[in-house]
């Protein structure tokens, strides 16, 4: 009996200890989620895309990359139904957080314990302070529409000037003439609307959440474009975009092998021949400027794939 009353007085403090470690998961949790990945870190513990793999994202599709993860078993990546401000590609790592509808009990207990770590503000804010230059602000703002308004243009001032980029949000942002005034910034938001942000905490800051049908882990390498936005775990992110870039590559040539008349719609769209192939080893050499990848990852990827 006397053990059920002990219980009774320190599993309320255990569970309290829990959450506000779930809050913000520990740097040590998140290298255990993300073991695969094997370069560097911030200190948080995200895996640090290096900028030049974020820049060459850039230039590959939205589908290609789908594909590709789709081999690799990734089936839960995608999400579309965007509105944004306007075209420009968002490419970064993910600062990833997570909101769900406030109580009264939950959002005092959030905010007193924000209060002692430092944090100003509303619970909206602190993600942007974590923000680090290349980082991508990717919010689960439970697709809430009027009151789910994570940013207006201060804050998105803010957020550009951290991390030199966009924002993805399952939730709403306010102000859009606003934010298409800081050159640079896209954000890719379920709508528009000109309420403030209400009823609404942040109950998760850097730990895995999900966007409509994706899951998206804290330094994922994210990838927003019209065609929607993708979610590339970083350990496969180099593989993910080379590969990519090698499918552009074979696009570029039989477009341009079409045009010239130099090979039928019908051989270029099955497996290539010898011959074919030959052709494609000398248009890289003439256009060699233009091709992102080493003549050594060309021909690692004409012997892997399947002509």
């Amino acid at each position: 009996m006397r053990y059920k009353n002990i219980l009774k007085l320190i599993l309320p403090a255990i569970l309290f200890v829990q959450y506000v470690q779930a809050q913000t998961i520990s740097s040590e949790e998140l290298n255990y989620l993300t073991s695969a990945w094997k370069g560097e870190r911030f200190v948080d513990g995200r895996p640090k895309i290096p900028e030049s793999l974020i820049e060459r994202a850039k230039k590959v599709s939205v589908e290609d990359v789908w594909t590709i993860l789709k081999n690799e078993g990734y089936t839960n990546q995608y999400e579309g139904g965007w509105k944004t401000i306007d075209d420009k590609v968002v490419a970064g790592r993910a600062l990833t957080a997570q909101f769900m509808p406030s109580r009264p009990d939950l959002v005092q207990n959030i905010k007193a314990k924000g209060k002692e770590d430092g944090r100003i503000g509303d619970t909206n804010a602190w993600p942007i302070d974590e923000l680090s230059k290349g980082d991508v602000y990717v919010a689960d703002g439970f697709g809430k529409i009027a009151g789910g308004t994570l940013i207006g243009s201060n804050l998105g001032n803010s957020i550009y000037s951290k991390s030199e980029n966009g924002v993805v949000f399952d939730g709403s942002a306010r102000d859009m003439d606003g934010l298409s005034e800081i050159e640079g910034f896209n954000a890719f938001v379920r709508d528009w609307h000109p309420s403030f942000l209400q009823d609404m905490v942040l109950t998760g800051l850097n730990k895995p959440i999900r966007i409509g049908q994706a899951v998206v882990m804290p330094g994922d390498l994210v990838l927003a474009k019209r065609a929607g936005v993708i979610f590339i775990p970083a350990h496969l992110a180099e593989k993910v975009i080379a590969t990519a870039e090698f499918i552009v590559l074979k696009d570029k040539f039989g477009h341009a092998m079409l045009r010239e008349g130099t090979f039928t719609t019908g051989e270029i769209d099955s497996q290539w021949n010898d011959k074919i192939k030959d052709e494609f080893i000398k248009w890289i050499k003439i256009n060699a400027s233009d091709v992102p990848l080493t003549r050594s990852d060309v021909d690692r990827f004409m012997e892997q794939r399947t002509w």
